[in-house]
């Protein structure tokens, strides 16, 4: 079994199947040593379980959360062009959209949840380059979505 499997299940995760993309689009492409994801929302099992707008319908802290999901979300997309995630030698860059109330200004907070979830898996190698925005909407009302740029080997 992978290392990055193993680490997964340390956390109480599993790697989830990806998810069938909402447009035309594909999870995730490799272009070089580096793979990069399309912008991955928190399903759980093909649903989406939460959505409205961080900061009045959504809390930061439960926003975390989902974003901790996509950020496990994305790494299944990326596994799926790469093989394994043993492959990762870096996780170079986190995008992170937050669909935020008009007052509310804690988006790095909320995009924590996947930057933690990364370097949790990866160690050193999670530590990454990150955007963390504050957007009026985003797909499906989701409150989140995060795409990942990993370098492997």
């Amino acid at each position: 079994m992978s290392q990055v499997v193993n680490r997964l299940k340390e956390l109480g995760l599993t790697l989830p199947a990806v998810s069938a993309p909402a447009g035309a689009y594909v999870p995730a492409v490799v272009s070089g040593n580096l793979v990069f994801t399309a912008g991955q929302l928190p399903y759980v099992d093909g649903v989406l379980n939460a959505t409205g707008k961080v900061g009045s319908e959504i809390s930061a802290e439960d926003a975390a959360d989902l974003a901790r999901t996509c950020a496990l979300n994305a790494l299944a997309a990326a596994a799926s062009v790469i093989g394994s995630l043993d492959r990762v030698t870096r996780v170079v860059k986190v995008v992170g959209f937050v669909a935020s109330d008009p007052a509310f200004t804690g988006q790095p907070g909320v995009i924590n949840g996947a930057s933690n979830l990364l370097g949790e898996v990866f160690g050193e190698a999670g530590q990454h380059a990150r955007s963390a925005v504050g957007v009026a909407a985003l797909p499906l009302d989701s409150p989140v979505e995060v795409e990942l740029i990993l370098e492997f080997a």
